[in-house]
């Protein structure tokens, strides 16, 4: 009988009791990994991979990282989103996605899709409810069967939605995956700008290209008298010199907005749920403007 998916993934738990779980060679020559210097992979299948990252949590990354991912449906891509958020997994919720993938041939996962993107998620693999109470090495051997354990069946691009902060979940993907750049996502509150800093300088580190920065939240247009409120008052020049300092583009300004929240919780993201609308077109522009500096033909 072949393997479930939750079977694997309780197999990893075991094999973590094991002196040595990743079945590294134990004997020749040293991998880099063990070396402390991670051997950068590709992602099977995948054409090009991008990182959305933000070193805060609660500023709407998951939300804009699903909705690019919808856009570059749109302009035809062959479009997948990971979760890689291990703990708090949000991509089966903005695409009203549940129940457990099914096992390829190659005991591969089998992505779950909806509105023509594929996607993976921990959240697929446990319980709605269930927490997942596990320690370092099990997170990282779970992420990185998520990372290479998936057959994604072929795609021009790939969006990883990173857990906030700078981590060892950040580390090894930046690290230990072939990324050809990332997107930082951050409001114009002071805190959420002081931590994109520290998401901005873990991938220079890691000499990730930084293809720009979006601002999100900052301005909400009453419905009814249509007048124009700075949520975090006027700090727009927070950002503005954020981007000045390290020398990225200010990729685009998601306003605040009623719908794009209600339209993730229902699991129908703006892009599918009110494609006409200026919402849709900014993640449009911004998906464009990606598309043009990562070469996505």
């Amino acid at each position: 009988m072949r393997p479930t998916p939750s079977r694997l993934f309780r197999a990893a738990g075991r094999c973590l009791q094991h002196e040595n779980p990743l079945g590294l060679p134990k004997s020749g020559s040293i991998p880099r990994m063990q070396r402390g210097l991670p051997v950068q992979r590709n992602i099977k299948d995948v054409a090009k991979v991008i990182a959305v990252s933000s070193a805060k949590g609660g500023v709407g990354k998951s939300t804009i990282a699903a909705n690019l991912a919808l856009a570059f449906a749109r302009m035809g891509h062959r479009s997948g989103i990971l979760d890689t958020d291990i703990f708090g997994p949000s991509i089966p919720t903005l695409f009203n996605l549940s129940g457990e993938p099914r096992l390829s041939a190659n005991n591969q996962l089998l992505p779950l899709t909806n509105y023509g993107v594929k996607t993976m998620s921990m959240g697929y693999l446990v319980g709605e409810d269930a927490p997942v109470v596990w320690r370092g090495m099990m997170v990282m051997k779970a992420l990185q069967q998520l990372l290479h354990e998936v057959e994604w069946g072929g795609l021009d691009v790939l969006v990883l939605d990173l857990p906030p902060g700078t981590g060892d979940t950040q580390l090894s993907i930046t690290q230990g995956v072939k990324l050809d750049g990332s997107v930082i996502i951050t409001t114009p509150h002071t805190l959420a700008v002081k931590d994109a800093i520290k998401g901005i300088n873990m991938f220079k580190k890691t000499s990730v290209p930084l293809l720009g920065l979006v601002s999100n939240m900052s301005l909400f247009t009453c419905p009814h008298c249509q007048g124009q409120t700075h949520v975090f008052g006027h700090t727009g020049d927070r950002v503005q010199q954020l981007c000045l300092d390290h020398e990225i583009e200010l990729l685009g300004d998601i306003p605040l907005h009623q719908s794009v929240g209600d339209d993730g919780m229902r699991g129908k993201p703006t892009v599918v749920a009110e494609p006409e609308s200026e919402r849709a077109a900014a993640f449009m522009d911004i998906a464009r403007k990606v598309g043009d500096k990562i070469g996505l033909a």
